[in-house]
């Protein structure tokens, strides 16, 4: 159910229970918003931020945002009812946190079946726990209804008792595998979040790690840093631009009839303009976005 050219460079998780949250995401250049049941909404507050959200959701106003509500894990009190009744909220997808087997997902599916959830919805999955890790693979081929896989790196690190750093050197390996799974099953993947705000120049040291590892974005817990992550994650001008001209001189060189077509002395090969056509399509969605959210 992924959208491989769907924007995702940016994912502000909000609190369900804050109405005041949920009217000024109306306004955010987040691509992503995803409404918290969980860590960021309190245990007696919970119940009442489902309404609170299906509320704003059918108010409309968010655009063509992307919209996922991150429920409560199915072994808590409020991890069903979360997922049976928000499966017809009118968002995009539902989030489940650590996520640590199959049965985890097809769990929910059939929750979200039995609650007439349309089949739209995706589910999207933590990955935050070394089971996870390992289990990564099953989790990604659960469901038809899997969109995507979002890290948890604080509590994965807590779990595995390694440092956390802003170079995240004991994470790479595993948020690398994680990239890995998402792709071989078209899946999306979002990075995590990186909890110093006070840190700038940390952070966009953390989202330009995380677009080299093959991130289509980064989670966020603050409305400033979202523009940072928008810059990091989507394609530059440079970028743009060179992708026209490698898709330009493929053309060209077919139309010529010359099997072989060279930029600026590089050979351009199919996956080079493939590569191309996705930044183009990329950045044409962007616009998209970003003139939407302006009207």
């Amino acid at each position: 159910m992924s959208d491989s050219v769907r924007p995702r460079r940016s994912a502000l998780y909000m609190p369900g229970s804050n109405a005041r949250a949920l009217e000024k995401g109306r306004g955010l250049p987040a691509d992503c918003l995803i409404m918290d049941l969980e860590d960021a909404c309190p245990p007696d507050r919970k119940v009442e931020a489902r309404g609170m959200i299906s509320a704003a959701l059918a108010q409309g106003g968010y655009g063509a945002r992307e919209i996922m509500v991150r429920v409560n894990g199915l072994e808590t009190d409020w991890g069903e009812d979360d997922v049976r009744q928000m499966a017809g909220c009118g968002a995009h997808a539902l989030v489940l946190p650590k996520v640590d087997s199959a049965a985890t997902v097809q769990k929910a599916e059939a929750l979200m079946h039995a609650a007439g959830a349309p089949e739209r919805i995706a589910l999207w999955c933590m990955i935050e726990t070394p089971r996870g890790i390992l289990r990564a693979e099953d989790i990604a081929s659960a469901s038809p209804r899997l969109g995507g896989l979002i890290m948890g790196t604080a509590d994965l690190a807590k779990d595995l008792h390694c440092a956390h750093g802003a170079d995240r050197f004991a994470l790479v390996g595993h948020l690398s595998r994680c990239v890995l799974v998402a792709r071989a099953y078209g899946l999306g993947i979002l990075d995590g979040v990186h909890f110093d705000l006070e840190d700038a120049e940390g952070f966009v040291a953390s989202c330009k790690q995380g677009a080299a590892l093959g991130f289509d974005g980064k989670t966020l817990i603050h409305p400033k840093t979202i523009a940072a992550a928008n810059a990091a994650f989507g394609p530059s001008d440079e970028e743009i631009e060179e992708s026209r001209a490698i898709i330009a001189a493929f053309d060209a060189a077919r139309a010529a009839g010359q099997g072989v077509a060279v930029l600026n002395g590089k050979l351009v090969e199919t996956l080079h303009v493939e590569t191309a056509r996705r930044v183009i399509a990329m950045a044409d969605r962007i616009d998209e976005l970003e003139e939407a959210a302006s009207r």
